[in-house]
């Protein structure tokens, strides 16, 4: 049974909010997961005509004046743009106001987090500079909108949130860290509601060419929607996509003091560090089973009450291998009766965004009892055989999940969610 704490320290979600490579809301996204459509497909962004990876996961009409003031929107970075939109369906989810006043907002926190920040806004600003020497061709947002915790600050502007603030940078590990750490907010009872989640606008010319010469990213540009094929023998690496994604983690007391809806509790979460590579993830898999262990000890819940796994499932050979070796160590035989897939299969890596969408995907099992594919799955790998639930979504009631995320740099991170009875 997971260890439940007092109701105003125990974490729940009451709202959701995401934009992906499928669609501009996690509800249309959400759908496009369950279908196993892919939103992955050629660069419109720039021209990659010379690049060896000519294929991401681009979010399609991003209109950003659509969101915020035009004027504004040209001041800040991308991913601070994408944050703010994407606050605004996270708070209409959870039946929140869009601004609190002071008294509310001295209750509020904000946790974001992001892989690389304001990275297409930085090269422009560096480029210009280097091209004219000239002092005056930097603009004044250039300094503050390259920032990482830039996302956090305009969200907690935006909504007026004057608790806790704070940024999360642990690569691919971001988004789960973020959701992680910002409920342990709550458990300190220092804010009653915590806006988390990740953000990364990384589909830029630079991070191509960078990722290409680590041969990390798929080169697979004949048929991009099947780039991405986490756990198959014939992956070649990751896609790499935009993305932005955001929950409302409230106590518990709280979330029913104003009677919101609960789409799952935060049970446990974790972090790890392999301590042993800058990209190659530990052979032994010592890291990821450490933060998957210290998770469910967290959350008090025993291997065998876990009946969902959200992989990190990135499509490279050696962490898709890995990560299929730490949960067979951890769980024994009991990992073959474990469904396992990977929403990365259709939504490529959104680096600082995937964890939370990952996050918000196991509530979202929990709430509607169904599980989504892992797609592109067809020939099998003999050092990947667990259920990945291959190719199509799957009903079953689900009371507990577990969510992995294992970044650049040995970052590990976990989160256990669960049914709030």
């Amino acid at each position: 049974m997971p260890k439940y704490r007092p109701d105003d320290q125990r974490v729940v979600i009451t709202g959701v909010g995401a934009m992906t490579p499928l669609a501009l809301s996690m509800t249309e996204t959400w759908e496009g997961l369950l279908a196993g459509r892919s939103g992955i497909g050629p660069i419109t962004q720039f021209d990659a005509s010379s690049m060896l990876t000519r294929i991401a996961g681009e979010l399609k009409g991003f209109d950003p004046g659509k969101y915020m003031n035009p004027k504004e929107a040209r001041r800040i970075a991308r991913c601070s743009q994408l944050a703010i939109a994407t606050l605004k369906e996270t708070l209409a989810d959870a039946g929140l106001p869009e601004r609190f006043d002071d008294e509310a907002g001295e209750r509020v926190g904000v946790l974001l987090g992001t892989a690389a920040g304001g990275l297409e806004r930085a090269s422009a600003e560096i480029e210009a500079f280097h091209t004219h020497r000239r002092p005056e061709k930097v603009g004044p947002f250039a300094g503050p909108s390259i920032l990482p915790n830039m996302p956090a600050h305009h969200v907690s502007h935006a909504v007026h949130a004057l608790g806790p603030n704070s940024t999360i940078s642990t690569a691919c590990a971001t988004g789960t860290q973020a959701v992680g750490e910002g409920a342990e907010f709550i458990r300190r009872k220092v804010a009653d509601i915590m806006l988390c989640g990740g953000v990364d606008s990384l589909v830029q010319d630079f991070a191509i060419v960078g990722f290409n010469a680590m041969r990390a990213i798929s080169c697979r540009n004949d048929h991009p929607e099947q780039a991405s094929r986490p756990f198959d023998k014939d992956r070649d690496g990751f896609v790499l996509s935009d993305g932005s994604a955001m929950v409302i983690l409230e106590s518990l007391s709280h979330a029913r003091a104003r009677g919101a809806h609960i789409y799952a509790e935060v049970l446990g979460q974790a972090s790890s560090s392999d301590a042993y590579h800058v990209a190659a993830p530990d052979p032994t898999a010592a890291g990821a089973i450490r933060a998957m262990r210290w998770a469910l000890q967290d959350a008090g819940v025993d291997t065998s009450e876990v009946e969902y796994i959200n992989a990190h499932g990135t499509s490279t050979p050696l962490n898709d291998a890995s990560e299929t070796l730490a949960i067979k160590k951890l769980f024994g035989e009991a990992a073959y009766r474990i469904p396992v897939s990977s929403t990365k299969s259709m939504l490529g890596h959104s680096m600082g965004a995937s964890g939370t969408i990952e996050a918000i995907v196991c509530a979202l099992t929990i709430y509607h009892g169904v599980i989504h594919p892992t797609i592109n799955y067809q020939t099998p790998d003999p050092e990947c055989d667990l259920d990945y639930v291959p190719n199509v979504a799957r009903e079953k009631r689900v009371r507990v999940t577990l969510s992995n995320s294992f970044g650049l740099g040995g970052q590990n991170a976990c989160l256990v969610l669960g049914v709030c009875p």
